[in-house]
C-alpha cells in the first residue's frame, strides 16, 4: 500500500477518534505538539524511526514525553502507529489530519499567484470573494511570479483557474499563428 493511502487510512482513523471521544480541538492542540516536536529535534524523530531502537523503548518515551500533554486515545493512537511500525508518517498523518478538520470545518487553502505582491485589504477582498465562490470559508496562500504579468491564477485541490495575462497573450499567439493570411496581399 502507498505511504499516502496507509497516511489517509491513519489520519481518517484519528479524525473519527477525535470526534467520538476528546473533541477535535483537543486532538488538534495534540497533533500539533507532536508534529512540531518532530519537526523541531531530528533526534526524536529518528529514535522513533530507527529500527534498531526497541518497540517498547520508543513506546516508554512517548508516555514519558507526551502522557500528560496528549489526550488519552492519541496517546493510545501514537502507540499503535509504533507498533504497526508506521511511525515513519507521523508528519504525513498529522497533515492529513489537519486537512480533514479544515474540511469538516469548511475550510480550504486556496493557492493564488499574482505579479505583484498584494495589501492586506487586496487580500482581504480576495478572500471574501473566493469564500463566496468556492461555498466554504477560502483561505488565500498568496505567491508572486512577476512572470505572469499580471492577473490571478488560482488553485484549489486538483482545479486551477488561470486568469493570468500570461495565459491570454500565449492564447493571442497561438491564434495569430494559426489564422490563414488572404492570399493575394502585399505586405
Amino acid at each position: 500500500m502507498r505511504d499516502e493511502t496507509v497516511a489517509l487510512n491513519y489520519a481518517e482513523t484519528m479524525f473519527a477518534l477525535a470526534q467520538r471521544h476528546e473533541g477535535i480541538p483537543a486532538f488538534v492542540r495534540g497533533v500539533d505538539l507532536v508534529d512540531s516536536l518532530l519537526e523541531r529535534e531530528p533526534t526524536f524523530k529518528l529514535f522513533l524511526e530507527t529500527p534498531r531502537i526497541d518497540v517498547e523503548d520508543k513506546k516508554a518515551l512517548v508516555r514519558k514525553v507526551f502522557g500528560e500533554e496528549l489526550p488519552e486515545h492519541l496517546l493510545n493512537f501514537l502507540l499503535v502507529t509504533i507498533d504497526k511500525r508506521r511511525q515513519r508518517l507521523l508528519r504525513s498523518i498529522a497533515r492529513t489530519f489537519r486537512e480533514l478538520v479544515d474540511e469538516h470545518e469548511g475550510r480550504a487553502y486556496v493557492e493564488v499567484t499574482v505579479a505583484r505582491p498584494l495589501d492586506d485589504a487586496t487580500t482581504d477582498l480576495l478572500a471574501r470573494r473566493l469564500s463566496s465562490l468556492l461555498g466554504v470559508t477560502a483561505i488565500p496562500l498568496v505567491r508572486v511570479r512577476p512572470e505572469i504579468v499580471g492577473g490571478v491564477i488560482v488553485r484549489t485541490g486538483d482545479t486551477i483557474y488561470d486568469g493570468s495575462v500570461r495565459k491570454r497573450l500565449d492564447g493571442m499567439r497561438r491564434q495569430l499563428l494559426k489564422a490563414k493570411l488572404p492570399s493575394g496581399s502585399k505586405g
